[in-house]
């Protein structure tokens, strides 16, 4: 939590005058109890009217002025922790960009989206509240401590009889409600999840009438966090009855006390008055401090969580003198004995895997589900890196140049043809946005996009929903395709990008690749051996190792894995 506090200084002067404001504050509402013990004693018990008139007047100058620097301290308080939160909530989002796959492994997108807004929430309302009430109340309570005892010091020993017993209390309940705030988030993130899963999932979830699971699985875990809640919500209800009754049992003892030494003569009144004030301000001090800090554990959660976030390295990293590719090169690629493992993996995904693919040429991999064929050319823009050997591109390690301009000359269409909410302008020019509407519409073309496009009333304005679901599987993947190619990168790489295709489209789609980009280094994974069957060089991959590499005819005869596939696809015409 301590931690959290360090962006403050980009609120210093808000903070400074906020302090500035509270101490003001503090030092005149102190100063209302001695106006009182003054009227009493000095006015209303002599009977000066004039005296009472007067002082009261100040009393009421002093009471406004206490009212404006509590509006003025509450104002910069709300201002420095929705300050805070903006400038956190940017630093979770800018170090979540820089994660590599592997930490999108280890941390959930549910869990990471919750530290970004709930956690967040609590860090910036215990930020606001620390300037409200935190600062505050040990300054009200100590000043007003201090004058309680020089008021009336033969009283003095209440306070040592009733801070002991508030203070236990106070620690027993932070004690029970810490790890329940815990488990709160944690149930907060899966809530997230069940949620997550079941909206972005809705056609699965009703082609299978899976509905009631669906609910059943969210009223579990909801269930879970009423509870948690609830438990939460009875403990801190506990407390101002508890206090209530230490307010009053202190009041009545100062009573009991003072009564015998106004009728000794040894106290004023207005004497006792003002201790009761000031006890009250001790005592008031004190309950808000316990409120603080029945609220501080749940925010010191949130702000462990934020932290774990912010200091979690990426273990993709560019190198401190990153190196440059030389513009005269254009694509070549080198495996050299490539293996990959999963961070706590048993074994390696991919061993030893060896290739060498040339500017010009279609490079394509086929194999069984789970041989690794996206794991390997996921490898290629770094979004995991090798554990074994090395990839070059144009002579260079890819580990030696910076991710930006590695990627840069890549143009990459995944498995599934994910798209952004806006325009489909908006989705092709997302990789190149300098790109021009002429470069659009080529690409666009190339990809056999541009039919469905132009039959859209607004065509390349034509805003998509989210997910892309006003559109069909097949033209969200040409539009991927597009968007890749409006790059007019060195490398393509197509991750199964065909699957959604008719033959026709594929067809003519492969034709316009092979014409348009042929000087770029083309990868193509593909399930289709009529999608690859052309390609300059085929990997046969199988569980994770090279079963065959050459030209489609070659394959057949030398390669039982490849033929195996194809003869599932091919007529036997075909295979001769």
């Amino acid at each position: 939590m301590i931690k959290m506090y360090g962006y403050l200084k980009h609120t210093w002067w808000q903070a400074l005058s906020a302090i500035t404001a509270l101490t003001m504050r503090v030092m005149a509402d102190l100063s209302l109890p001695d106006y009182m013990m003054r009227i009493i004693d000095n006015g209303i018990v002599l009977k000066d009217m004039d005296y009472v008139i007067r002082t009261g007047t100040s009393m009421l100058m002093v009471a406004i002025l206490v009212v404006v620097l509590f509006f003025t301290s509450n104002f910069l308080a709300s201002y420095i922790g929705s300050r805070v939160g903006d400038l956190i909530r940017k630093d979770i989002f800018k170090k979540i960009e820089s994660f590599s796959l592997v930490e999108f492994d280890r941390f959930s997108t549910a869990s990471l989206i919750t530290r970004s807004t709930n956690d967040v929430q609590q860090v910036q309302h215990i930020m606001a509240m620390s300037f409200r009430i935190l600062l505050a109340a040990p300054l009200t309570g100590i000043v007003a401590l201090i004058k309680a005892v020089e008021l009336t010091p033969s009283l003095s020993w209440i306070f040592m009889v009733i801070f002991p017993i508030m203070s236990i209390a106070v620690i027993l309940i932070i004690g029970i409600t810490s790890p329940k705030f815990e488990k709160v988030q944690k149930l907060t993130d899966k809530l997230n999840l069940i949620a997550r899963e079941s909206l972005s999932g809705i056609r699965v979830v009703r082609a299978f009438n899976a509905q009631k699971t669906q609910t059943e699985k969210f009223q579990t875990v909801n269930q879970a966090v009423y509870s948690n809640n609830v438990t939460l919500m009875r403990i801190m209800s506990f407390m101002d009855p508890v206090i209530m009754i230490f307010m009053s049992f202190t009041t009545l003892l100062i009573l009991y006390t003072a009564s015998d030494r106004i009728s000794a003569g040894m106290m004023q009144i207005g004497q006792m008055m003002a201790f009761m004030q000031y006890t009250s301000q001790v005592l008031a001090s004190f309950i808000n401090m316990t409120m603080i800090f029945t609220m501080l554990p749940r925010a010191m959660v949130s702000a462990r969580r934020i932290r774990e976030v912010l200091d979690t390295q990426p273990m993709i990293i560019d190198p401190q003198i990153p190196l440059s590719f030389e513009p005269t090169k254009k694509g070549e690629i080198v495996f050299d004995r490539v293996s990959f493992r999963y961070p706590k993996a048993n074994e390696d995904v991919l061993n030893e895997i060896s290739f060498t693919a040339k500017p010009g040429t279609v490079t394509a991999f086929i194999g069984s589900t789970g041989s690794g064929k996206s794991t390997l050319i996921n490898l290629i823009p770094r979004l995991y890196d090798v554990s074994k050997g090395s990839i070059l591109i144009d002579g260079v390690d890819i580990r030696q140049v910076a991710q930006k301009d590695l990627r840069a000359k890549i143009g990459y269409v995944p498995q599934k043809g994910m798209l952004l909410s806006g325009t489909i302008e908006d989705n092709l020019l997302f990789g190149a946005p300098e790109a021009s509407h002429e470069v659009v519409e080529h690409a666009a073309s190339i990809a056999q996009a541009s039919t469905f496009i132009h039959e859209k009333e607004d065509q390349y304005l034509f805003k998509l929903a989210q997910g892309a679901t006003n559109l069909s599987g097949g033209q969200k993947q040409r539009l991927s395709i597009a968007r890749a190619l409006v790059k007019q990168a060195d490398v393509y790489i197509f991750d199964d990008s065909f699957s959604a295709l008719d033959f026709k489209t594929d067809a003519a789609l492969r034709k316009a690749l092979h014409k348009e980009v042929g000087e770029s280094t083309l990868f193509i994974v593909g399930q289709r051996v009529s999608t690859i069957m052309n390609a300059d060089q085929i990997v046969v991959l199988e569980k994770g190792r090279i079963a065959g590499i050459g030209k489609h005819r070659d394959l057949l005869k030398t390669c039982p894995v490849y033929y195996e596939i194809a003869s599932s696809q091919l007529s036997q015409e075909e295979l001769a």
